[in-house]
């Protein structure tokens, strides 16, 4: 076989396909910018500040086409999902993206969080989706920073102080 590529690990890389390459290679430079991307944007926030900050993003860029956004308040913080109705194109996706990641973190959420956020995308109230997954649902549908402030001071006034979540 000869001498061994990697001595240390003496491991020999991989036999390519080099048809697989090059339809790979094709791809992308073929991508152009006026391709558009239709995303879900599902972060995780550490408290309710940069909840209603998103929120407040969301109503001053009307360029976005959101169709819904959803915030669902946990113990340890919130869980953000944003669904456009229409396509970004990759500018507006990558902007959308580093402005979510300065907020928070991409999420992926447990299968309880999962089946309550699809059954609110299927359009089962939100009563009966906070009672069967038993997660408390804020706000869905329209950006509204009023839901979040009032389950705010309602939370804070039933606990008596303010948890850092809830700031």
């Amino acid at each position: 076989m000869g001498k061994v590529p990697y001595p240390i690990s003496g491991a020999f890389p991989l036999p390519l396909d080099v048809s697989c390459l090059q339809q790979l290679s094709y791809r992308i430079s073929s991508w152009t910018p006026s391709q558009e991307c239709l995303m879900d944007y599902l972060y995780f926030l550490a408290n309710a500040s940069l909840t209603l900050r998103v929120v407040e993003y969301l109503h001053s860029m009307p360029h976005l086409p959101f169709q819904f956004i959803t915030v669902i308040h946990q113990i340890e913080g919130w869980v953000v999902k944003v669904k456009m109705n229409n396509t970004l194109t990759p500018q507006q996706d990558g902007d959308f993206r580093a402005f979510m990641s300065e907020l928070g973190i991409p999420y992926q959420p447990d299968i309880r969080v999962q089946m309550a956020l699809w059954s609110l995308e299927t359009g089962q109230s939100v009563v009966d989706v906070m009672r069967r997954y038993q997660v408390a649902v804020v706000s869905h549908g329209s950006p509204d920073r009023s839901n979040i402030e009032a389950f705010r001071q309602q939370f804070t006034m039933g606990l008596g102080y303010c948890p850092e979540t809830l700031a």
